[in-house]
């Protein structure tokens, strides 16, 4: 008897499905043969940047929920009857590719799944070079059914025009001309497409996707100006990008108009795609550029500090008629253009829409501090987090869309904890740094694209496992990578010398605009590998490797050693020892606790002042002008995650509050509602590892810090509110279950504060005064507690 449910496979067997007619057929279990991929036929090794078309045929008995199971060796979109569903891939490695899967509620009859494949040919940021292929699966109870498959080579496409930046892929030039009308809706007749072949791609095993899918937000922005157009410049292919830019733009209509133009404001950079319906004369010819920010008031093709040429930027030709013109692969930008060439009274915009591609929706986290600046530099890092996560944290969605370490160890991984409860985002990144680790074991810096291997994240990724099982309680990431942080480790003792770490390790990236110590080793890489180490050691005790922690204590204590002789020379050298020490390092070492305790005063006015000697508080003092540039006068918002907690918790809260008013608060003039990659506009206009304020407020301003390291639903209070009036906001619990809300305010009797939680949890209270006394409460529903004045900064 036939199966009331049907279940759709895309399984890439050419063998196992019919070659033509609408297919019924016995459902069957899930089998490693599905990990056999499709291609189009007759494609040649060494292509590049070409596009082919899948139709899935298939027909429900009666109505089902499906899950369609995609993956690609590059970009690819989905339709299901015609209308998007979905994109991917999600970035992996080659030896662990995961599927993403989307579930639809569909009717019975007949239903066509359409996919558009890309294969780049190239190695970029975002993945390695793999030969091209196609996985999709429809399953409906956990079996499959065979599904009629035909595939085409899309024709219109010109290849390998012009690349976006060395970063990334292909922009994309085609004459929709030569696409087949209508080949992604059901009735369209594919009887002369050819059969895919079965390729077998020698991936890793097949896996689900082990973090939520990437969600698409729409957007329908109206234009905040346009007019009518007339070329300046050249050919069509002289140079792209500077004929778009050089057009002449008009207002008025002019006897000469060869066009219309239209510029949006998205409001802030996002990873997007224009989503445009045009009624337009066949041959008109529709561009769109993008851009962080606009150049003399126009939307600027060129991406800075690409390292090459760079061209944001999409190019078509009309069929004629009403059309969606829909780019395949997502671009970055906040600024929107497009160009139409055409006789402007034959152009009609019929709809104008953008489809974000972002990973978070709005925060799970909130906080009010009175302070309407403050409250908007809060909300500005959790804004630029967004815009940076799509299937990974990125450290920019414009310029490069690369899983950086850097981006998530530190400042990505704290902003994701006070803003959202789901945290895999980062728990995923860390097991890719492990799987595409160096030969010798190194963990990586840059993954799973690109491969870069950096002394300081290597070290670094120690402290974030140890910290994200702070942050949630998931002993089995450290069971799971401990043997890749061994090896870890081992690469960094090949290059241990009796004055530290030699500079043979791999880039030891300290800070943009750092200057090194003279001598054998840079210690402020010591002091990011001995913190590594020291937390390698808690490590091997959480999970109970006894052993393993007194070895790494032999490590640690060797270290610590060095980097000890290292700054009792400075000192007793005498005159200047703070410059001589610079901030980098004054930072690093006070918070590791190689500053003794009479010293700290100074070491806390030295950095002080050398802030306060820096742009943009010194509007005079060097600018970080690009990433060659080096000065003992330089600050980052992205060294400020180390900074500025060491000056927190040595009651500076006020000096830091106004530091983010002065610094963070000059990033957001010009209209800027994303933060800078440093404090000078002539680099990336959206980085999230700027955005330290958010998280170092919300954990110090609130008071509340995660610690399921000591057990399910423990907090630690530590509130430093400085002369703050009052505050209030929401962290959210990791698993999920909601936000703890915590409000608070100053009276005359001291700072009262209350505390509510949907779920038990273990509050340890810390006041700051060194003789007070911790003590640990067990809180079912809330707490009220009053710190008198003066126990509390």
């Amino acid at each position: 008897m036939r199966q009331a449910l049907v279940v759709l496979s895309v399984l890439l067997l050419a063998g196992a499905v019919p070659a033509a007619g609408v297919v019924r057929g016995q459902a069957r279990p899930v089998t490693d043969e599905g990990q056999r991929f499709m291609w189009c036929p007759g494609a040649s090794e060494g292509e590049a940047d070409y596009y082919a078309a899948f139709r899935g045929s298939f027909e429900l008995d009666s109505a089902a929920e499906v899950e369609l199971r995609t993956l690609g060796a590059s970009w690819y979109v989905v339709w299901l009857d015609g209308e998007y569903l979905s994109e991917g891939p999600a970035r992996f490695p080659k030896e662990r590719p995961e599927y993403q899967a989307e579930r639809v509620r569909l009717a019975a009859g007949k239903h066509v799944v359409a996919v558009q494949a890309h294969h780049e040919g190239l190695s970029t940021r975002i993945l390695d070079n793999v030969p091209p292929f196609l996985y999709c699966a429809l399953l409906v109870g956990g079996r499959e059914a065979p599904v009629r498959w035909k595939c085409a080579r899309l024709g219109g496409y010109a290849s390998q025009v012009k690349r976006v930046n060395p970063q990334l892929g292909w922009i994309e030039w085609c004459d929709t001309r030569q696409i087949p009308a209508g080949w992604r809706s059901k009735d369209f007749d594919d009887s002369s497409w050819a059969d895919p072949v079965t390729l077998d791609r020698g991936l890793g095993k097949l896996r689900p996707l082990c973090i939520a899918n990437v969600r698409s937000f729409i957007h329908r922005p109206k234009p905040v100006a346009k007019g009518f157009l007339a070329e300046t410049f050249g050919y069509e292919m002289d140079n792209i990008a500077a004929r778009f830019f050089l057009r002449d733009l008009m207002t008025e209509r002019p006897g000469g108009a060869q066009g219309v133009w239209r510029r949006y404001d998205l409001g802030r950079v996002r990873l997007m795609r224009p989503r445009f319906v045009l009624d337009l004369p066949s041959g008109a010819v529709v561009e769109f550029a993008y851009s962080e920010y606009l150049v003399h008031g126009r939307v600027s093709p060129w991406i800075t500090l690409s390292g090459g040429d760079s061209c944001n930027f999409d190019h078509y030709v009309a069929r004629g008629g009403e059309q969606e013109f829909f780019p395949l692969t997502p671009r970055g930008g906040r600024f929107l253009e497009i160009h139409v060439l055409a006789e402007p009274a034959k152009v009609r915009f019929v709809r104008e829409e953008v489809v974000e591609r972002c990973y978070y929706g709005p925060p799970d986290g909130s906080l009010r501090s009175g302070d309407e600046l403050l409250d908007r530099i809060w909300l500005t890092g959790i804004e630029t987090h967004r815009a940076c996560a799509e299937d990974a944290l990125t450290d920019n969605p414009t310029r490069e869309r690369g899983q950086w370490a850097g981006d998530v160890v530190g400042v990505g991984m704290e902003i994701a904890a006070v803003g959202y409860s789901d945290l895999r985002l980062c728990r995923r990144a860390l097991a890719q740094c492990a799987e595409c680790a160096r030969e010798d074991g190194l963990v990586s810096g840059l993954c799973p694209g690109g491969g870069a291997y950096l002394t300081t994240y290597a070290a670094q990724w120690l402290s974030a496992c140890m910290h994200y099982f702070e942050l949630t309680g998931d002993r089995s990431l450290l069971e799971e990578l401990f043997p890749a942080a061994e090896r870890n480790i081992a690469a960094f003792e090949r290059f241990m010398t009796a004055g530290g770490l030699s500079d043979d390790v791999g880039w030891g990236f300290v800070d943009w605009g750092y200057v090194p110590n003279p001598g054998p080793s840079d210690i402020a890489v010591d002091l990011h590998y001995l913190a590594g180490l020291r937390d390698m050691v808690r490590w091997c005790e959480a999970i109970g490797k006894t052993e393993r922690a007194d070895y790494y204590r032999g490590l640690e204590a060797r270290l610590t050693g060095i980097v000890g002789r290292w700054f009792d020379e400075q000192t007793r050298q005498g005159k200047d020892v703070w410059p001589r020490i610079g901030y980098h390092r004054a930072v690093l070492g006070l918070s590791l606790g190689f500053i003794e305790s009479k010293a700290e005063k100074e070491c806390v006015e030295f950095i002080r002042k050398h802030m306060l000697e820096c742009f943009p508080n010194d509007p005079a003092a060097p600018r970080l002008s690009d990433p060659s540039a080096a000065s003992s006068r330089l600050i980052t918002p992205y060294f400020a995650h180390y900074a500025m907690p060491v000056l927190i918790e040595r009651r500076e809260m006020d000096f830091v509050l106004d530091q983010y008013r002065k610094c963070w608060g000059w990033a957001l003039g010009g209209g800027r509602t994303t933060w800078l990659e440093v404090f000078d506009t002539r680099w990336s206009h959206c980085h999230q590892w700027s955005g330290c304020p958010t998280w170092q407020l919300s954990r110090y301003v609130l008071g509340l810090t995660p610690r399921y390291d000591l057990g399910p639903g423990h907090y630690v209070l530590s509130l430093h509110p400085g002369s703050l009036p009052r505050a209030e906001g929401a962290l959210p619990l990791p698993d999920g279950k909601g936000a703890i809300r915590v409000s608070w305010e100053r009276r005359a009797d001291g700072i009262h504060w209350t505390l509510e939680t949907p779920v038990r949890i273990y509050l340890h209270i810390r006041p700051m005064r060194a003789d007070a006394k911790e003590e640990v409460v067990e809180i079912g529903k809330d707490l009220r507690r009053v710190f008198p004045a003066g126990q509390l900064q």
